[in-house]
């Protein structure tokens, strides 16, 4: 999946207007201009498209644990200058305060099945000999377990 990918589907999932986006960015310190957020968000076979880099997204990602849970005191977390899968899915599960069942409803949601060993793998640090890669299907279904969750009518 693609940042803008990723990106995209979150504002969906939520419903967040430009300026709720523009807002998220920053409660991460950081600045966006409603033409950066429209240019991200554009389908990827427009040519006024551009990519949103990996430090972007984590930004953003940041703002969302911010704008979910609350504001840190003190310094914010750096971002992040190389994202996977497995970080975009962690930060997902701390700005939405999930625990390993509320995970594995929201994966069931999308007609995913797997075990709470599985995903626990996920959110290992990728040194551990238990590490598993997140797969962007894993990702994907995640999504679409959020949006069948938090837009239920749709």
């Amino acid at each position: 999946m693609t940042n803008n990918d990723v990106l995209r589907r979150i504002r969906y999932i939520f419903d967040f207007n430009d300026s709720k986006m523009i807002a998220i960015f920053g409660l991460a310190d950081h600045q966006v201009t409603r033409e950066q957020i429209s240019d991200w968000l554009k389908k990827d076979d427009d040519p006024a498209c551009q990519e949103c880099s990996d430090t972007e997204l984590a930004i953003f990602l940041n703002g969302l644990i911010n704008d979910k849970r609350g504001k840190k005191e003190g310094t914010q977390p750096k971002s992040e200058k190389s994202l996977t899968n497995n970080i975009i899915f962690m930060k997902l599960k701390i700005a939405l305060n999930l625990k390993a069942e509320d995970v594995l409803e929201i994966m069931g949601l999308a007609d995913l099945h797997i075990s709470k060993h599985e995903l626990s793998a996920f959110f290992r640090r990728p040194n551990h000999k238990h590490y598993r890669e997140c797969q962007n299907q894993i990702l994907r279904n995640f999504l679409k377990g959020m949006q069948h969750k938090y837009r239920p009518n749709l």
